[in-house]
């Protein structure tokens, strides 16, 4: 299991960032999987989204302040993968955090660091796109 975290200010207000912001704009912003299904299920929100050969569910959890996500079932690129996107006041602005914990579940003992790598960079992504947004 590897951490890996991304923080970003960003000029509009955690009010217009949270706004901004949704089970599916999150997954799309990420820019790896296209969502294929939204379904309530309770209080969370269940997100189905995949690519070429690959099809993954996605639980998203509505805090105050942001998500949490984890990836749920099998079939997914992970074996682990959970998320915390956090929108904070700072200044005029907001800060926005993402960390996530993933594992691959490969007995290669590298995998990890690969898997903590391909996270960063949709991390990466979905806080360039709140940033362009904002």
């Amino acid at each position: 299991m590897r951490d890996v975290e991304r923080t970003r200010r960003v000029r509009g207000t955690p009010a217009e960032v949270l706004r901004l912001l949704s089970p599916t704009t999150v997954v799309d912003w990420e820019g790896s999987f296209d969502v294929f299904d939204v379904d309530a299920d309770g209080d969370d929100t269940v997100v189905t989204a995949g690519g070429t050969g690959v099809k993954l569910r996605l639980r998203f959890v509505e805090l105050d302040d942001g998500y949490r996500y984890e990836q749920v079932g099998g079939g997914g690129p992970f074996e682990e993968m959970t998320t915390r996107l956090r929108v904070t006041a700072e200044d005029e602005g907001a800060r926005v955090t993402a960390a996530s914990s993933v594992a691959f579940g490969s007995p290669v003992p590298f995998a990890d660091r690969v898997a903590a790598w391909k996270r960063g960079g949709e991390l990466d992504r979905l806080l360039d796109r709140i940033d362009a947004e904002t």
